[in-house]
């Protein structure tokens, strides 16, 4: 297993990073912030996640062990493999990634490439506790809103009218729940 290689950067190929050591060249992929800092013909060292399956024999490179410590918590989440673990990783740096995994930002999430929305909120729901931050109180609160909306007949309604189902989700959250649905959607309609 190879857990790390040290040695001199001699190309970049899209996001990957050919690392010579001593005369043996690695295909290294890394994330784009990072190969910023890797200079060709400059030294350098990279922790490595080694991916092996029948058809390809993959390195994934990081500067830091806790952004391959990342990487790894989000292979864990059901339906994550190696690239879209590097695309989530790769959408800005690591605090900004555990913030928002730990708020429950799944917007930001599934702008990743190949991430949709149900996989961000697998994310969120599986690593909001484990990526070392405090999760936010309503980080999980999308669970609640999707088992609120199949039941709601106001939001059925604005549905039909022509409202996104985020947008009169978020209009009827402010509206007091106790009303009749007749009250709830003119109130919708007048915000």
């Amino acid at each position: 297993m190879i857990a790390k290689i040290t040695g001199v950067v001699s190309d970049h190929e899209g996001s990957m990073s050919v690392i010579d050591c001593s005369g043996v060249g690695y295909g290294v992929r890394v994330l784009l912030d990072e190969q910023s800092n890797m200079r060709i013909g400059e030294k350098t060292s990279v922790y490595v996640y080694e991916h092996i399956k029948e058809d390809a024999h993959d390195l994934y490179g990081f500067l830091t062990k806790s952004r391959k410590e990342l990487f790894e918590k989000l292979l864990s989440v059901n339906g994550v493999g190696p690239k879209a673990a590097l695309a989530i990783t790769n959408l800005g740096n690591e605090g900004q990634v555990r913030s928002s995994i730990a708020n429950g930002d799944t917007k930001f999430i599934s702008s990743a490439s190949g991430i949709g929305k149900k996989v961000a909120e697998r994310v969120v729901v599986d690593l909001k506790n484990k990526v070392g931050l405090t999760a936010s109180d309503d980080a999980t609160a999308f669970l609640q809103e999707s088992s609120f909306a199949d039941s709601d007949e106001a939001l059925q309604a604005l549905v039909g009218l022509g409202y996104s189902r985020d947008d009169a989700i978020n209009v009827l959250s402010k509206i007091d729940p106790s009303l009749t649905t007749e009250q709830r959607i003119k109130q919708a309609l007048k915000r």
